[in-house]
């Protein structure tokens, strides 16, 4: 999953949060507390970017194809058959959907 060029403002985002001192303008950085960053670093925040989107893309995929929380919660009161069900699917997405 390659990031945009557009998608800067997420890149410096994740990476420094918002910073005192940061100004932007248009959706430019205008001021960076410690200067405004080189090319390299830049560079450098947008392969490690990409590398946690891509590390972390399961867990949206897995939030989508987990049943409801409550519905989980009442297959492990009601125990048994509905519990072992419950495992059965929680187990299928966690298959499709690994950790990398």
């Amino acid at each position: 999953m390659a990031t945009k060029l557009n998608d800067m403002g997420a890149i410096i985002n994740w990476k420094h949060n918002y910073q005192s001192g940061m100004v932007t303008r248009d959706g430019i950085i205008t001021e960076f507390p410690d200067g405004i960053p080189s090319d390299a670093d830049i560079a450098t925040w947008k392969t490690e970017y990409d590398a946690m989107m891509v590390a972390t893309a399961y867990v949206e995929k897995r939030v989508d194809a987990y049943p409801a929380i409550g519905d989980q919660l009442d297959a492990l009161w009601k125990g048994g058959d509905a519990e072992t069900a419950m495992k059965v699917i929680v187990d299928k997405v966690k298959t499709d959907f690994p950790k990398p």
